[in-house]
Formats: structure tokens, sequence, C-alpha cells
């Protein structure tokens, strides 16, 4: 775990990363560059309108967003996509209008999402820190 990644609030010190997918309503290959360029411009003001930090952000095939978000451990994984999904879907729309002849009931995103927890530490080693732990082998170690 590396000091830049850990942030202090004032009742937590934390490091909580998520990776989040989803996709275009029936994969339909809507997400050209320019509406790409758009979408990360986009993702940046509402993380920082909402109190959360996408770190960075990607479209793969044209059909999916793949996110790397980061956030107080009080703001809900759930909420994160709420936001990001909604938001961007609703001003996608009003600057590119075409998208929605492409899209037959006027849904930009699948209502499902792929999320994942991203840590510093891999989980072998958190399980072999707890297991210490439990047997009282040793004092307190880092990770």
């Amino acid at each position: 775990m590396t000091k830049e990644n850990i942030k202090h609030a004032r009742t937590c010190v934390y490091n909580v990363n998520y990776h989040i997918v989803w996709s275009v309503k029936y994969r339909h290959s809507v997400l050209s560059a320019d509406i790409e360029v758009y979408l990360k411009e986009l993702f940046q003001e509402i993380a920082k309108e909402k109190e959360f930090e996408v770190v960075m952000v990607e479209v793969g095939e044209r059909d999916h967003v793949h996110v790397f978000a980061s956030a107080h451990p009080k703001v809900a994984p759930s909420y994160i996509v709420k936001m990001l999904k909604g938001i961007s879907a609703r001003k996608l729309f009003l600057k590119f209008p075409q998208l929605k002849k492409r899209l037959w009931d006027g849904h930009l995103w699948n209502s499902s999402f792929f999320i994942e927890t991203i840590g510093s530490v891999s989980e072998q080693a958190i399980k072999k820190y707890i297991e210490k732990q439990k047997k009282g082998d040793g004092h307190a170690t880092n990770l």
C-alpha cells in the first residue's frame, strides 16, 4: 500500500477503489470517438459534483465502458453507478440526439453492471494477515 493512495477524511483513513463495467443497451456500437471524449469529461464533472473520483475511463469496442472509481467509504458503489449512468445518458442524448435513433426505446445504458473492488494488497495477503491475528503469532505487521 503506497501513501499516495491513502486518503484522509475527518473520521477515517481509506483507500476504496472500484472497477465498474456496463454496456450500451443491446450492445449497440454507438460510442464513437467524439462521444468517448465527451463522456470522459462528463464523468469527471459528475464525480466532482457528487464527491467521488473517477481515476480512469475507457470505452471498449464502442459498446461498453470501464470506469476506475475511488470514493469515501460512506459513498455506496451503487450510487456511483447510478449517478454516472443516469446523468451521462441524459446529457449524451441532449448533446448527441442521433443516439436516440440508434436505440429503440430511448435507453442508452443496459440496466445491469459489473463491479469489483480494487486493492493495493492482494486477497491472499489479507487472508494470511488475518490468519496470523487469530493464532497470535506475531506482532502487528505490515501488509
